[in-house]
């Protein structure tokens, strides 16, 4: 992996896993662009990493009275949110992974197009004064499973369902970056446990990709905090089908 390409690959992930966007599906579009064939399970790991500190960094607070206090409501709410999650991702692992080596991230794009444009109409017809509740919190864990496949935006599909039940804008958006910490921590693990392998190590393009995924992380998660409540989902569902457009108008892939 050349420089060039490890400094594009951090900025897509640390914008596109914030952004109702979805990393995986724009980081697959990106590597199919770069020509890159196989895994590079050190390199994915280095940028979700990257991805992972902005997250604890911004919320730095809040993940430390979630040390101190673990089994405060709003560590509840995390475990139960994280329990279906884990539970979907071991029971389909077979079929997400098999969805990566298509073009199914291309339907994903259309599918969180979809979810933003409902969630964003039923945010405008009703008023969404609901906190989440613990029953909330495990829907909004099925959510983030589904959205495991590629091109199916998993800040894009928790922050919708939160919205479709009605849930603060403000608070579903929160809670979703922070579902985003064990998740990415497991995964994390996983690749390093299951998957690892050392001849894969290129030091140079993983501690760039790294930094660049946690700038562009912190300022993706910075800007959809600040601008939540005026943010109008459909602009980035007309992105997408834009981007879809363009794929396979040009045959990018």
């Amino acid at each position: 992996m050349s420089i060039i390409e490890a400094i594009v690959m951090g900025i897509v992930q640390g914008l596109t896993e914030f952004l109702p966007i979805s990393s995986s599906g724009h980081l697959v579009l990106m590597q199919r662009l770069f020509g890159m064939t196989g895994e590079n399970i050190a390199f994915d790991v280095a940028v979700h990493l990257g991805s992972l500190i902005a997250v604890i960094i911004i919320f730095r607070k809040t993940v430390w009275e979630l040390i101190k206090h673990p089994f405060s409501k709003l560590a509840i709410k995390l475990y139960l949110a994280t329990i279906p999650t884990v539970i979907i991702v071991l029971i389909f692992k077979s079929y997400i992974e098999s969805t990566f080596v298509g073009n199914f991230f291309i339907i994903g794009f259309v599918i969180t197009a979809i979810i933003l444009i409902v969630s964003e109409y039923i945010a405008k017809k009703y008023k969404n004064e609901l906190p989440i509740t613990n029953k909330n919190a495990v829907i909004l864990g099925i959510a983030q499973g589904l959205a495991t496949l590629p091109g199916v935006s998993r800040s894009g599909t928790t922050i919708s369902t939160g919205l479709i039940m009605g849930n603060k804008k403000e608070e579903v958006a929160e809670f979703s970056f922070l579902m985003s910490i064990p998740i990415i921590i497991a995964s994390a693990a996983y690749e390093l446990i299951f998957q690892f392998d050392p001849a894969t190590i290129e030091i140079v393009p993983m501690l760039i990709g790294m930094i660049f995924a946690f700038i562009f992380g912190f300022i993706a998660i910075k800007w959809m905090l600040r601008l939540i409540r005026k943010v109008n989902f459909l602009y980035f569902s007309i992105y997408l089908l834009l981007l879809v457009a363009v794929i396979l108008i040009f045959g990018l892939v």
